[in-house]
């Protein structure tokens, strides 16, 4: 793989990530043409950055977030663990274009779930869920023009990931299985109060967490034991700058809160 096309995009790509730049495109050399090339630039992105991943993300999880970015459905990408914060952090909008924070249901996983032939069921991937977590993801894409950079770069981006305040741990219980109607409300230091519910994010979280494991699986990666996954926008995506401050009630899931600098 040594200098390969597929290295030179995962090294482009995530320097373009650490120093907080932007680009306009892949060189065509370098560009992916297919998804499964955007998944192969992904794997590569761990070695490049040096850094273990601390779990996986979810990108375009609804209708209006797949036709925002043009693309035919979700995306999956790693989240880093220099990019996760807890409950209550300041998170840096520095180099950040996108600037909006996303109110997210979020499970860990207490089992590893290996890459086999069939795909996971619904109850096989939750008997694999240790805990559910409140989670405001705050993405970003290496492209200047993510909405027309198409699925195959956007893949290769890591589905814009970014950063990550993770809340407190709450074990699952039978009100997973309602995860539809949860309603999700958020609170902005600037007044505003968004809503949404868990049913804007792929239907249920637990499908889009389904839906991870098993394009994991299918790409011949796990789902490891303590790996998170974040499951998509409850919420819509809300715009924010630098000195607010965003806070999500999650219900029986929990509270969380971030600060933008």
């Amino acid at each position: 793989m040594q200098n390969s096309p597929a290295l030179q995009a995962a090294q482009r790509l995530a320097r373009s990530w650490l120093a907080g730049e932007h680009l306009d495109d892949l060189p065509p050399p370098l560009r992916p043409r297919s998804l499964e090339e955007g998944r192969a630039i992904q794997a590569l992105w761990a070695g490049v950055v040096g850094d273990a991943i601390a779990g996986w993300k979810i990108a375009a999880t609804s209708e209006a977030g797949q036709r925002h970015i043009a693309v035919a459905g979700p995306i999956a990408g790693p989240v880093f663990a220099r990019r996760v914060v807890c409950d209550g952090a300041t998170v840096s909008l520095a180099g950040n274009r996108m600037r909006v924070a996303e109110c997210e249901v979020v499970f860990t996983i207490g089992r590893t779930l290996d890459p086999r032939p069939q795909p996971y069921s619904r109850s096989e991937v939750l008997a694999a869920v240790q805990w559910l977590h409140p989670g405001i993801e705050v993405p970003d894409s290496r492209f200047r023009e993510f909405e027309r950079a198409g699925e195959a770069q956007l893949a290769a981006d890591c589905a814009c990931c970014n950063d990550m305040v993770l809340g407190a741990a709450v074990a699952p219980d039978e009100r997973i299985q309602a995860l539809p109607a949860l309603v999700v409300q958020a609170r902005v230091s600037d007044g505003r109060t968004p809503q949404g519910a868990g049913r804007n994010v792929l239907g249920d979280p637990v499908a889009a967490l389904c839906w991870l494991a098993n394009e994991l699986r299918a790409s011949g990666r796990a789902l490891e034991a303590g790996q998170f996954v974040t499951t998509g926008a409850c919420v819509a995506p809300i715009a924010v700058l630098p000195g607010q401050r965003v806070e999500a009630d999650f219900g029986w899931i929990g509270r969380i809160a971030a600060s933008f600098a």
